[in-house]
């Protein structure tokens, strides 16, 4: 079986992010640039299914974006993956979430693919777009914020449980599918020194716009995107709280007064 795993290279949480002096961008001084945290639990979910069931199956890592998540896939490869394929062109540039997905589902096309796992979203935009988009683009059926997963016996079906507002879902999926993965799912393993060793001397593939038949520069980057980022802004600065005591009624006199004659917003 052909197990993909989409990951995405994203700032470390105990990155302090602040926008450039312009505000168009995030200064990247000083940023660990690291695969975002829920696409570890898809990689764990890849390995461990491909070790269940021992037929030669093989994991690939994909990621889009410049050079810098060339590392992130090293790490992938490092944990037990087979092969990583970088997409990055100049052109792609400016893309958004769901311009991103086309280009990927070219990709992964192209490789072929049984099952196609991904975090259910990055950490840093938050969007939780990208796998589902390229689900549609590849016309295959999707089941977000996974769980739990069971593969049949003879690989043709999923039984994945995803968390639902007020309790969980079961569903059964027929393969070929997309996958997001939850925090629960599993634990994701390190990379073993071993494994760091043998990544080194991996090759990685690279893909640009040229390898993606169809698609010309006015499809791909800001040129091929429905949106884009006009700005950053710095996270408000913390203000504290204070506790209003006393009995409901006079709580609430005590808080009008306070709205009123010191945050000035009624």
């Amino acid at each position: 079986m052909k197990f993909v795993v989409l990951i995405k290279n994203v700032p470390d949480t105990e990155s302090k992010i602040k926008p450039t002096p312009d505000r168009k961008t995030i200064d990247t001084q000083g940023i660990k640039w690291v695969i975002s945290t829920f696409d570890e639990y898809a990689i764990e979910a890849a390995l461990q299914l491909k070790e269940k069931f021992k037929d030669g199956s093989t994991v690939t890592v994909v990621s889009l974006g410049p050079d810098r998540v060339v590392e992130s896939l090293r790490t992938a490869l490092a944990m037990g993956a087979d092969e990583a394929v970088h997409v990055w062109d100049p052109a792609f540039e400016g893309t958004d979430a769901l311009n991103t997905a086309k280009i990927l589902a070219k990709v992964v096309a192209s490789l072929g693919y049984d099952l196609i796992l991904g975090g259910k979203q990055g950490i840093d935009y938050d969007a939780a777009q990208t796998c589902a988009a390229v689900a549609e683009h590849l016309g295959i059926p999707q089941v977000q914020v996974v769980t739990k997963l069971e593969m049949s016996d003879d690989k043709t079906k999923i039984t994945a449980r995803r968390r639902v507002e007020g309790g969980d879902e079961v569903v059964d999926i027929k393969l070929p599918a997309v996958l997001t993965c939850e925090k629960g799912l599993n634990e994701p393993r390190y990379a073993s020194l071993p494994g760091i060793m043998k990544a080194k001397k991996k090759e990685i593939k690279k893909v640009g716009l040229s390898d993606l038949g169809g698609l010309g520069p006015q499809d791909v980057g800001a040129a091929g995107s429905a949106t884009k980022v006009v700005g950053y802004e710095p996270l408000a600065e913390r203000l504290g709280c204070r506790l209003i005591e006393g009995e409901p009624a006079d709580q609430a006199v005590k808080l009008v007064r306070a709205l009123h004659e010191e945050a000035k917003v009624i």
